[in-house]
């Protein structure tokens, strides 16, 4: 950063990337700092710049080693930042870059998880910590036990297909005890303070009522006329129940909602499909078995416009995933439970094949690519016409 660029960032203000301290500010108080930053997507602290912009410099010596082991010392895990010194009519201002933490979740050393929202840090909710593990693969909520509920709310025969089918064993032939104990291995079934309850992934595959625990659960499709969410809205529906159900029932109305085209090959009318079904498909699918269900209260949505489909999946990217990796095949199972079962019942496989053969689709319809990007919480893809 040059002098100029100082100038800019300064006379910008604080945002969730920039954040102003003085020089008086105490080490606790900078491993916050560096701690929500690291937990969000990075950021740079200006020290030596009040909260109203005005420079008013740094003179200790000894900043930058005070600094790197705040970083080593009082953050956890520890902190490597980009230390720069910028000076400024014979003031220096020093400049602490703070990288997207590749290890999340960090905190600080009196046991304080921080993340950064808009030009304040705040202590992580129970959800953001959740997530922030989540993050770095350290747990997997498609096993998190979900309370309240039990075997009862499973559909057994549905399980007992399952395993028979892919385990070529009866479940009927086994006691109840055996019955729960395969249930347990499973990962459908979790035992809690000696309570046997159902995992989230237990409930979404097999549950009877997935969505009276899990609200968040299902996809919320619109189709509109035109190209904005503004304009008139042709038909709207909620589809709830077991993924694979809701993966069915989805590729559906959107089928029920395409137009289907005519072309002249050779002086006879052909019929096309606006989508190719497998592309709509592997879209439904890779949505519901990768979108983020520790972010409750907000299904997956499915919006149809005159030129594209957008669908919008709950959560950002897992560490180390980015949108180019992903359109050469490099994947992370943010939901192991689930590709695991859905991939047994014929619905994905685990080769990362999704979002290659969704690009390579629709090149070979010669419409143009396919639109992969973050936006908030959410990752969504277009498909176009």
């Amino acid at each position: 950063m040059d002098r100029t660029e100082l100038l800019n960032v300064i006379k910008n203000g604080e945002n969730s990337y920039i954040e102003f301290k003085e020089e008086a500010i105490k080490a606790k108080d900078l491993a916050e700092e560096f701690v929500a930053f690291a937990n969000a997507e990075g950021g740079t602290v200006l020290i030596g710049i009040a909260d109203d912009g005005g420079i008013k410099g740094v003179t200790d010596s000894n900043i930058e080693e005070k600094i790197m082991n705040i970083c080593r010392n009082n953050c956890i895990p520890n902190i490597i930042p980009l230390y720069e010194e910028i000076e400024f009519n014979q003031l220096k201002v020093v400049v602490v870059a703070i990288s997207k933490g590749l290890n999340k979740p960090y905190y600080t050393v009196d046991n304080k998880y921080y993340i950064r929202v808009g030009t304040t840090k705040r202590i992580a909710s129970r959800e953001e910590l959740m997530r922030l593990f989540e993050a770095n693969g350290s747990i997997h909520f498609d096993i998190s036990p979900v309370y309240n509920t039990s075997i009862k709310d499973l559909h057994f025969d549905i399980i007992r297909d399952y395993f028979f089918k892919y385990n070529t064993f009866d479940l009927y032939e086994e006691d109840k005890k055996s019955v729960e104990r395969i249930l347990i291995n499973a990962d459908i079934l979790k035992e809690v303070d000696g309570k046997v309850v159902c995992s989230v992934g237990g409930l979404l595959i097999f549950g009877k009522n997935p969505d009276n625990t899990l609200p968040q659960n299902g996809i919320s499709f619109a189709h509109f006329r035109g190209n904005e969410i503004t304009d008139e809205l042709i038909d709207k529906k909620v589809i709830n129940g077991r993924l694979q159900d809701i993966a069915e029932q989805t590729l559906v109305v959107l089928k029920n909602n395409m137009k289907n085209p005519s072309t002249i090959n050779q002086l006879k009318r052909e019929e096309r499909e606006e989508y190719p079904v497998l592309v709509l498909r592997e879209a439904i699918v890779n949505a519901l078995v990768h979108r983020n269900y520790s972010i409750s209260g907000s299904k997956i949505r499915v919006f149809m416009f005159d030129d594209r489909i957008e669908f919008h999946s709950p959560g950002k990217l897992p560490n180390t995933v980015t949108i180019e990796k992903m359109k050469i095949g490099v994947s992370y199972a943010r939901n192991p439970f689930l590709v695991k079962y859905m991939e047994n019942m014929r619905y994905i496989d685990q080769l990362g094949r999704g979002i290659p053969m969704i690009m390579k689709e629709m090149k070979d319809m010669g419409v143009k690519d396919p639109d992969l990007r973050e936006v908030g919480e959410e990752f969504i893809l277009t498909v176009y016409k």
